[in-house]
């Protein structure tokens, strides 16, 4: 535990608490250790004093290559520059907020980051590891909290109460259930069990009712808290409000239901999670015939292999042109169409399937054909036409000999007359 003023960092940053009385003193490192979420602590030079398993599973490294060792050693030089101007503005307001870092991994990936930072302060004065859990509970950006095995709110960060609209007495010791339908409440017990088996639970939905009487939509992580032995003693859940996502994906939804051409989302190995009504009309599949299937169940192998190379490039690039595609329809017809995808992406930035956009080209190879049609017509006429040309000079050739042979004749006449 670090006696000097330092930073503490998440991606995004995690919080967790401890309830004294149930359990005695949580210490900093079992916080930091159960945090769902990278999460480390650094000097004020940049050097990572502390990190936890999350921070490991994320850039590859061994901790001997991470601990101690300066944060410029996994990031540009010009990240290093906004990340000390990052660590002054934790010095002067506290924390920071979303400042990007794009550090690299051990196999040489670069990984798009959003890094919240607090102040961790000189604690010796009181007991480290308690407030140094306070700290970090409190100067968490998302909403919080730390419930037993029962589901019963042990700690919650001011973000909850800004989420929910109570008062600390009206949350803490209260069971989750208060807040939560009882079939979430049943969703939530399971999610504890599985907290317990696997130690962490991922994008579990919850709706909890504010104080308004909202519905709330958020997203649950949780990952489970342990006393000193290891033990399960309860859990960690950071809540991640989705009002504003769920808007823009209801808002995505209108785009893609209401586009004139098909357009249809996949993931990155081709299944087929949306797709509009024009997407089933081209194909003339119902939609259970459709999602959740592979896009190669329409196409050809071949195909597939080039649509699958599209993804690549929409991965590398974001987007990608003009890629052929013939899949075929309900009825057995093979249908010529152009795919334009570009790239679909998470609340962290990567990339996690494509967005399609098909154009039936049926009526252009149609334009395409008359016209190769009309020209192939042409040429046949104007072969006609040369022939006839030919044919014609032919016969006024003829009557030119002719004329000139009937002159002669007259010539050759006269003379004899006047002989």
């Amino acid at each position: 535990m670090p006696d000097k003023n330092v930073s503490t960092a998440t991606i995004p940053a995690p919080a967790h608490s401890h309830n004294p009385k149930a359990h005695g003193s949580l210490d900093a490192d079992i916080i930091i250790k159960n945090a769902p979420d990278p999460v480390f602590v650094s000097d004020l030079e940049g050097k990572i004093l502390s990190a936890n398993d999350a921070v490991y599973e994320l850039l590859g490294f061994r901790t001997d290559e991470v601990l101690e060792q300066s944060l410029s050693r996994f990031i540009s030089p010009e990240e290093t520059r906004e990340f000390t101007a990052a660590l002054r503005e934790v010095i002067e307001r506290g924390a920071t907020r979303n400042a990007r870092l794009n550090p690299r991994s051990a196999s040489g990936e670069i990984i798009p980051t959003s890094l919240n930072a607090s102040a961790l302060r000189d604690m010796r004065e009181l007991d480290k590891a308690l407030a140094y859990a306070d700290s970090l509970i409190k100067n968490a950006p998302d909403p919080v909290f730390v419930s037993d095995l029962e589901g019963k709110i042990l700690s919650a960060n001011d973000a909850v109460y800004e989420l929910l609209g109570f008062r600390t007495d009206e949350v803490l010791e209260q069971s989750l259930s208060r807040f939560i339908s009882p079939e979430e409440t049943r969703e939530f017990t399971a999610a504890l069990r599985e907290v317990i088996e696997r130690g962490v639970i991922r994008n579990t939905r919850l709706n909890p009712r504010s104080a308004s009487g909202e519905i709330i939509p958020t997203s649950l992580n949780a990952s489970a808290l342990r006393d000193a032995d290891g033990k399960v003693i309860g859990a960690i859940g950071i809540l991640r409000d989705m009002r504003e996502l769920d808007k823009a994906l209801a808002y995505s939804d209108s785009l893609i239901k209401n586009a004139p051409d098909p357009v249809f989302v996949s993931d990155l190995e081709g299944k087929i999670l949306q797709a509009n009504d024009a997407v089933y009309e081209l194909l003339g599949f119902r939609p259970d015939e459709v999602l959740e299937q592979s896009l190669s169940r329409f196409i050809s192998p071949e195909e597939t292999r080039e649509f699958l190379a599209a993804l690549r490039e929409v991965i590398e690039r974001g987007a990608t042109r003009n890629a052929r595609l013939n899949p075929r329809s309900a009825s057995g017809e093979i249908i010529p169409t152009t795919l334009n995808a570009s790239a679909l992406r998470d609340t962290d930035g990567r990339v996690i399937g494509a967005i399609g956009i098909l154009r039936d080209m049926r009526a252009y190879e149609k334009v395409v054909r008359d016209l190769q049609e009309s020209k192939a017509e042409l040429q046949e006429k104007i072969l006609d036409l040369e022939k006839f040309e030919e044919v014609v000079v032919g016969r006024e050739l003829k009557m030119i000999a002719l004329e000139k042979e009937i002159e002669n004749l007259k010539h050759g006449l006269n003379k004899i007359t006047r002989g």
